[in-house]
């Protein structure tokens, strides 16, 4: 080669790799949080109920008689007809700025919306009507973009826009151009209080529990204890305190099994007005829906994320003495959601790997009895004659035959 080729050839090919590394270097991909929002006006018209929607991303699941609620995040409740488990049909949409959960008792469906509690009469599903609201009710219900490496907060304003959620979307960004992750200051929430704006947040599983007369609904730190004994004019009572970073809630006889992203804490409903502290479980910090069977609690941390751990695993706890919760066991899982149970057995919702069936007779040693690999997988409701699932804007039935599951019946809502 000519040597003086060669010198050209090596600054340009010296460029060439610098730049490559420097692109490594000063580039990269952040999840970035962008609000979602509407106006005072629109929030304040309150539920409206319309023709079937495409879901765009799966919430909670509720079953109440032959009819299946699905939350679609921040934007309201599928409504689907199961009258055949075999040829399911969505019905209807009702929406429901920033709703997350859903809960139905005697053909009242109780919803919250951002910050306010709203009611509906579900006993005609041709008229389905709006009975009561509870404004502000539910202050901390707080939306946080957990999974987001950049927050855009300053993107609306709470004077007159109301926050309804999150649009989370993957951005090649400059790494020194990129804004450092970004919460909403107490000066913002201030002003959205002042403007009667409510703001709602995600979880994995289920926030709202009905308990005889009594509507539990746990945000980020609080019980909100509802009187329904009235079910057209429920009635907010005091609040508990109940820790830090509540995400789900679950009903056991008298006592309330709250997961948290710090641990399992326990509370006696025994006077269902004033849920008291028991005991608590801690285990770290992940994100962590609980089930309670028996003497058992069966917990899913979900690692490698924003809720800080860095392993997923079912967690089995002894609380034969509730008092004094102790951990018997752990497995290994790759990132688990929701969870339920049906006799001898176990269903974990083990996102993208899958369902996982356990037999838990020997809680100890537990045994896989079946695994499903190609459903991405949230959430699960074991019902008396066939298993619900919610995956990735699909709602699965599975049969229970004596030899495992069998597909029933699948239904896209994305359609």
């Amino acid at each position: 080669m000519n040597p003086l080729r060669l010198l050209l050839l090596l600054p340009a090919l010296a460029a060439f790799f610098g730049c490559s590394k420097d692109s490594e270097t000063e580039y990269r991909d952040y999840l970035v949080a962008r609000p979602l929002t509407m106006t005072l006006e629109e929030f304040a018209s309150g539920p409206q109920v319309i023709a079937p929607q495409p879901m765009e991303q799966s919430g909670k699941i509720y079953v109440y008689g032959d009819y299946i609620f699905v939350n679609e995040p921040y934007k309201g409740i599928h409504v689907i007809d199961n009258r055949n488990p075999s040829a399911p049909e969505k019905i209807r949409f009702i929406a429901i700025p920033g709703n997350v959960d859903v809960s139905v008792k005697d053909n009242y469906l109780f919803a919250d919306s951002m910050g306010d509690l709203v009611v509906l009469d579900i006993t005609s599903m041709d008229n389905i009507r709006p009975v009561a609201r509870l404004a502000s009710v539910l202050q901390d219900n707080i939306v946080w973009p957990f999974e987001a490496e950049i927050i855009e907060s300053d993107q609306w304003d709470p004077q007159t826009e109301v926050l309804v959620g999150w649009e989370v979307t993957t951005e090649r960004l400059p790494v020194q151009d990129a804004r450092p992750r970004m919460w909403m200051n107490d000066v913002m929430l201030a002003e959205a209080a002042a403007a009667d704006t409510g703001t709602g947040q995600g979880g994995s599983l289920a926030r709202f529990k009905i308990v005889g007369d009594y509507l539990y609904a746990v945000d980020s730190h609080t019980i909100n204890v509802f009187d329904i004994s009235n079910l057209e004019a429920p009635a907010a009572l005091e609040d508990v305190f109940a820790g830090f970073d509540i995400e789900t809630i679950f009903n056991q006889g008298n006592h309330l099994f709250l997961g948290s992203m710090r641990g399992m804490y326990i509370y006696d409903i025994s006077a269902p007005a004033t849920p008291t502290f028991v005991s608590e479980f801690q285990h770290g910090t992940a994100c962590d829906p609980v089930v309670v069977d028996g003497d058992y609690a069966f917990v899913t941390l979900r690692g490698g994320n924003a809720c800080g751990a860095t392993e997923s695993g079912l967690f089995v706890i002894d609380i034969s003495n509730i008092s004094s919760p102790e951990l018997l066991v752990s497995y290994p899982l790759d990132g688990p959601y929701g969870l339920g149970v049906s006799g001898t057995q176990l269903f974990v919702c083990d996102g993208a790997s899958g369902l996982r069936v356990y037999d838990k007779t020997d809680v100890m040693h537990l045994q896989e009895q079946a695994h499903f690999p190609d459903v991405v997988t949230y959430d699960v409701i074991p019902l008396a004659n066939s298993l619900l699932m919610v995956g990735e804007g699909i709602i699965y039935q599975y049969r229970y035959l004596e030899s495992g599951l069998e597909l029933l019946s699948s239904l896209s809502l994305k359609n």
